[in-house]
């Protein structure tokens, strides 16, 4: 049994439960303050000569994005690694639900990793893009988030619902009845395809297996031992075998971390040591940098979901199309997707000990981070490598955007540590990605291999997802 003080530990990966009543009102006050998307002007018949899903605002997108990461904070099982394989299958679900609308981009499904063909639009037809969109976009989140194994179903399917049936009245009085359906039905299948795709990459249902009883710890010097927070068993230590949406980003490999030694002269002694003095020094923006990019489970929309926030706000900054938001949030979802992959393969390939265990039993025995450490190997940081590739594809459809981060404002101080939740301004995509990576090594749980290796791999990974022609040939 937990004494007081792990208890308390623990709680940031355990609070969803306490807080559940209150999520679930909390998730019907937003759903009610938010406004209809706009359209800019009525929705263009789709021909050769035009381009068709341009001629939509961002904001159905966008409205979609901020459900699925309500959605995500409430729902328990959707650690890191879950959360972003969701947020790539609802990313390129958006943009192939209306890619056919856009005349100088193509579709992915031979790109992406064995997905093979995906339903194909009429040429000769008219379609609404807007409710391709938004029925696509409605049947991957019903097929993600409303198994009746999680205790939220009931709730999430009826935000679904209501999302759904919101967006498509904006739309309907510009369309026959025959084009709605038509749309509509595309979408869906769209969705229904890549989500039949999905079932085959390791991840399904991934919320289930968290913590499998029956993964049996590796045992060796400098080995993952529990910390803090009371977890015995690691979180989803199969992940790493998961295929990833972009096949070159099987090769992507994080090399060995330092080898271990008793030395306290040895390299290993001294990335510890630095974790450690600095937890002693933190200065108070160190702090606030460490909370902001927390985003534990239950308490935000994790790390994936900042990265697909931080793609919604490049959006709504930028007064975007349609299809240049849906492309900018399925780059992100791949991305992110990609990263937990090969950061897990190198967490469990390697199996690298915490800062909390090494300075602890070589330090300091009395030695607590600043920031509770996650329940799995320390070797590479997860924030680290999927905010790289996040930046690199960020970068790629918007730009060095000059933008402030408002993921946090409002919350109150971190029950934690007290610290408060400050807005954070970037003069682009990197910037942000480097503060990610720094927040981790502030928190006291990463060291600076576990930080700098997984940012490489990470734009590596982003890179990657660049080089999926989008464009079609000119």
């Amino acid at each position: 049994m937990m004494n007081k003080t792990n208890a308390h530990n623990c709680s940031s990966w355990q609070r969803l439960l306490r807080w559940q009543a209150f999520f679930v009102l909390l998730y019907f006050t937003i759903a009610c303050k938010v406004s209809p998307p706009v359209v800019t002007q009525p929705p263009v018949v789709a021909s050769k000569r035009i381009n068709p899903a341009e001629k939509y605002s961002f904001q159905i997108a966008s409205r979609w994005a901020e459900l699925q990461m309500q959605m995500t904070q409430m729902t328990f099982g959707y650690a890191p690694p879950v959360a972003a394989r969701a947020f790539g299958l609802a990313g390129l679900t958006m943009y192939e639900s209306i890619v056919p609308g856009m005349l100088d981009h193509r579709s992915l499904a031979s790109q992406i990793n064995q997905l093979g063909t995906l339903p194909q639009a009429d040429s000769t037809q008219e379609y609404n893009w807007a409710l391709s969109l938004n029925a696509g976009q409605a049947y991957m989140m019903r097929a993600l988030f409303t198994d009746p194994y999680l205790t939220e179903h009931k709730t999430n399917l009826r935000m679904i619902d209501s999302l759904e049936a919101r967006q498509a009245i904006v739309y309907r009085d510009y369309v026959s009845d025959e084009v709605k359906q038509r749309s509509e039905a595309f979408g869906k299948a769209i969705a229904q395809a890549i989500f039949e795709w999905s079932k085959t990459d390791g991840g399904h249902e991934g919320y289930k297996r968290n913590y499998p009883n029956d993964y049996e710890r590796p045992t060796f010097a400098g080995a993952w031992q529990p910390t803090e927070n009371g977890y015995q068993i690691p979180m989803l230590p199969t992940w790493g075998n998961n295929r990833p949406f972009v096949a070159a980003n099987v090769k992507v490999l994080i090399p060995p971390p330092i080898p271990f030694s008793t030395g306290k002269v040895s390299q290993y002694y001294a990335q510890y040591l630095e974790v450690y003095t600095k937890n002693l020094n933190l200065t108070q923006q160190e702090m606030e940098i460490a909370v902001w990019w927390a985003d534990n489970p239950g308490e935000s929309f994790t790390p994936p979901g900042h990265s697909y926030n931080i793609a919604n706000m490049a959006a709504m900054l930028t007064k975007a199309t349609l299809g240049k938001a849906a492309e900018g949030f399925a780059r992100t979802g791949i991305a992110v997707a990609d990263a937990f992959i090969c950061c897990w393969k190198s967490k469990y390939t390697y199996y690298n000990e915490r800062p909390y265990t090494m300075i602890r039993r070589a330090i300091d025995p009395l030695w607590k981070p600043f920031w509770p450490a996650p329940p799995f190997p320390g070797y590479a940081s997860g924030h680290a490598t999927q905010a790289g590739a996040a930046a690199e594809v960020l970068t790629n459809v918007y730009g060095n955007l000059r933008f402030i981060d408002m993921s946090h404002v409002g919350k109150r101080n971190d029950l934690y540590t007290g610290t408060a939740f400050k807005a954070r301004t970037f003069n682009n995509f990197f910037e942000f990605a480097e503060e990610a990576t720094m927040s981790r090594f502030y928190g006291g749980i990463h060291t600076r291999q576990d930080n700098e290796e997984g940012l490489k791999a990470g734009k590596l990974i982003g890179k990657n997802v660049n080089t999926l022609k989008f464009l079609k040939p000119q």
